[in-house]
């Protein structure tokens, strides 16, 4: 195979050029004038896979980087916490990139809790239902107190569900804060991000923050299914599951996207 391919949706298409193994998410037709483009290398899948996205057109979504997730007050994290410097540098190139900044954590109301599934709800109750294997940190489902001065779980406007503090001193009034109540920040069109990403015609996510393989896999792969260019930053996102890392790079790589690194980002230039 050596021609060219073009396929997706008008305005929404793939470019991709197997003699440099190059994806140009851009949209932008392979014979006209483009807009600036960053190419970046793929870490994961093909060997020497490349991608091209349009600034201008991407967003990088940070995702539960929360106190609740990362301080020591609340969690054991070292995984999630080894994800905050790689992704202040992302950050930063991002800016200069151009591409916006989106922040999406859980933000609970008492209405989210009153219609919370129990399904969600389950998964925020480990010291109850398996009190043998409570963390240090105990915490006994959404919406309860933590105590110390910490707030009710995940709600709205507590210090546990505030941006970790080494990560909040990067953020800037250009920068985007959409709350989600669920696993996925776009499990419904209503879901703020949903609306953040439309209102601004972005059709690549970049997608940072922890846990890899739950509330970050899980807004990605709704974003995969709603029509969204999908990348995961390896190294800018965290979990607490053994193994998941490794299942999680390989469906996204071969699947949902691409995944790439903060030292790919970082060495990619805008042109």
């Amino acid at each position: 195979m050596s021609a060219n391919l073009t396929f997706g949706p008008p305005g929404r298409e793939w470019h991709y050029s197997p003699s440099s193994k190059t994806y140009d998410l851009s949209g932008a037709s392979s014979s006209s004038s483009s807009p600036r483009k960053l190419t970046i290398a793929a870490t994961e899948g093909p060997e020497e896979t490349l991608f091209t996205i349009a600034p201008e057109a991407t967003a990088l979504v940070i995702i539960d980087m929360q106190n609740f997730f990362l301080d020591a007050r609340c969690m054991d994290h070292p995984n999630g916490l080894g994800a905050v410097g790689p992704t202040i540098e992302v950050i930063e190139k991002c800016r200069e990139a151009g591409i916006q900044i989106i922040w999406l954590n859980w933000g609970l109301t008492d209405q989210d809790l009153t219609s919370m599934p129990a399904g969600v709800t389950r998964g925020f109750m480990t010291d109850i239902l398996q009190p043998s294997t409570s963390s240090l940190h105990s915490y006994t489902g959404l919406g309860s107190d933590l105590g110390g001065g910490k707030g009710r779980c995940l709600v709205a406007g507590t210090w546990n569900a505030d941006i970790y503090e080494p990560l909040k001193a990067h953020v800037q009034d250009s920068d985007l804060h959409c709350a989600k109540n669920r696993m996925s920040g776009l499990w419904r069109p209503e879901q703020a991000l949903w609306e953040r990403l439309g209102e601004r015609e972005v059709s690549t996510v970049m997608f940072a923050g922890v846990n890899t393989d739950q509330c970050v896999l899980g807004t990605l792969v709704d974003a995969y299914n709603a029509g969204w260019n999908c990348i995961l930053v390896d190294d800018c996102c965290g979990t607490t599951t053994k193994g998941a890392k490794e299942v999680t790079l390989s469906n996204v790589a071969n699947c949902y996207g691409f995944v790439t690194d903060s030292t790919s980002l970082l060495a990619a230039r805008v042109g």
